[in-house]
């Protein structure tokens, strides 16, 4: 098997259990996911099969969420599965949320929950939190490109947000730190992924509509249609070059491109002044 899935990973199970069931169903080891998502979030979850886990570091890593926040409370956690640190009993308005909108577009420095496992010193945050040690937590630069409101229900001050942003983003620090400015607290109850570079919600499979490995099979993307770079079609001869790992020398520009035999991708390569370096070789 060689391809990509898009999978829904349902609320409740981790990243690494959908790869576990797609490793027993398939008798494939060599399976693996682009972007972990928490056990209680839900959506998108790219999932790369057999030699296709070579190419995920050529897969787009943007994402987009709708989250819903729940204004009022704060949790340890920034989400729904902590305790709660602080509440509020002040109501906001919408007229009051947009304004506040603003400080997260654009490039921001966000800082990572405590809850996270993000390492200091080779610990995961999360570690020092559970033992109550203090521990200096650097603030990370991240992207949003798009934040809009979706929903907003003001008697029970839940507000559901379109997130767009780079890799990297903590919608649950978006969640706690709108909270904070809006002078409210907030902290994260729902959270979808709707989009993960080229895989989009619309087209993603339940992990309960592949139980067989022909149902996988069934609903493999092949690379090439998800892989936006530059391609080229291969000659018999550059063929047998490009099989031995030798280099080709290609009029085409600087860059990473697509080697291609038909519908076949033969090889991931890097051009640098007419010369095209072998990166990875499927053939």
């Amino acid at each position: 098997m060689f391809g990509f899935l898009n999978v829904y990973k349902p609320k409740g199970k981790t990243s690494h259990d959908v790869v576990a069931v797609l490793r027993r169903v398939t008798k494939v080891k060599q399976i693996g996911h682009t972007g972990t998502l928490d056990p209680f979030a839900e959506g998108v979850l790219p999932v790369c099969i057999g030699k296709a886990t070579r190419l995920i570091e050529y897969l787009k890593d943007d994402k987009a969420y709708v989250a819903t926040v729940q204004l009022g409370q704060s949790t340890e956690t920034y989400d729904i599965e902590g305790e709660i640190a602080k509440t509020s009993d002040k109501k906001v308005e919408l007229s009051q949320i947009e304004p506040a909108l603003d400080s997260f577009r654009g490039e921001i420095e966000q800082l990572p929950p405590i809850y996270s496992a993000i390492k200091v010193n080779g610990k995961k945050l999360y570690e020092y939190a559970r033992k109550g040690e203090e521990v200096e937590i650097k603030p990370r630069k991240v992207t949003i490109n798009e934040l809009r409101v979706v929903d907003f229900d003001y008697e029970n001050q839940q507000l559901e947000l379109y997130i767009d942003c780079s890799k990297g983003t903590y919608i649950r620090s978006i969640a706690n730190d709108l909270g904070e400015m809006l002078g409210v607290y907030g902290h994260l109850i729902k959270l979808v992924r709707v989009k993960a570079g080229n895989f989009k919600l619309e087209n993603a499979i339940k992990l309960d509509d592949l139980e067989t490995k022909e149902q996988v099979q069934q609903n493999l993307i092949y690379p090439l249609e998800y892989l936006d770079y530059p391609k080229y079609e291969l000659s018999e001869a550059e063929k047998e070059k490009v099989s031995n790992g030798v280099s080709l020398s290609l009029n085409c520009e600087d860059g990473l491109i697509l080697l291609t035999c038909g519908e076949n991708l033969a090889a991931v390569a890097e051009i640098s002044e007419n010369k095209a370096v072998m990166r990875k070789v499927f053939l």
